[in-house]
């Protein structure tokens, strides 16, 4: 029998096809008496979870597709805390990470969240405590996951522009006048008003401020390093 059986069956959490349409939380801890209690608590006020004995078990079973967030512990055997999240940034893996720390655990968990973790929880905590800081992580969660999906078409709109189209956007985002852009480009005022407006049409967009918000944020995150956007 595997650990993960040993903890209980995470698939008894709720409801079979709301089960998978549903929040879930990853619960990871080498403590048999953690896991059996913290996956009863999170049971009794409706929220699914899987629990897993190590990080590598974790690991291989998670999904990223799933609406969730994890709660682990920052000191275990084989895989550390540390070392999970570091293995979830190399994966591009955005799920909200909420640490389980010891007192002396602290600045342990503080490095982790400076690599991306969502929070820390220090022993002994209460039990709606931790429920709290799980709803938070998975409205975290569900934040970014409109934002993955509002990113994805905005990206598939951008396909559509012109080099000149994208360029004048480009300006644009970083506040640049019209006529400022029309003398770097060596065209009429008129022309790069003519390029904004096919701009906005292409890509849906209702305002200038929308614009410069949503393609700002995409351009943004195009410039970050392998990993950044992942641990935010």
């Amino acid at each position: 029998m595997s650990a993960k059986q040993a903890a209980g069956s995470p698939k008894q959490t709720t409801g079979s096809q709301g089960a998978l349409d549903s929040p879930l939380v990853y619960l990871v801890d080498d403590d048999d008496a953690v896991r059996d209690s913290l996956g009863l608590l999170l049971r009794s006020v409706g929220l699914n979870c899987e629990v897993y004995a190590s990080a590598l078990e974790f690991l291989e079973a998670y999904d990223p597709g799933r609406h969730s967030c994890l709660v682990a512990d920052i000191r275990m055997p084989g895989l550390s805390g540390l070392e999970l999240q570091q293995r979830l940034n190399e994966q591009r893996a955005d799920v909200p990470v909420i640490f389980i720390t010891g007192h002396g655990d602290v600045p342990m968990a503080v490095n982790a969240m400076k690599s991306g973790a969502s929070d820390f929880i220090q022993k002994p905590f209460r039990d709606q405590d931790l429920i709290d800081r799980i709803h938070k992580a998975l409205a975290q969660d569900r934040e970014r996951r409109a934002w993955r999906a509002e990113e994805h078409a905005i990206r598939e709109r951008l396909a559509l522009l012109t080099p000149r189209e994208e360029e004048v956007m480009k300006r644009v985002v970083r506040g640049q006048a019209n006529k400022v852009i029309a003398m770097d480009l060596g065209v009429s005022q008129r022309t790069v008003e003519l390029h904004r407006a096919r701009v906005m049409r292409k890509l849906k967009m209702r305002s200038l401020a929308e614009l410069v918000s949503a393609v700002g944020k995409v351009l943004a995150d195009e410039a970050e390093p392998s990993g950044t956007a992942a641990a935010r």
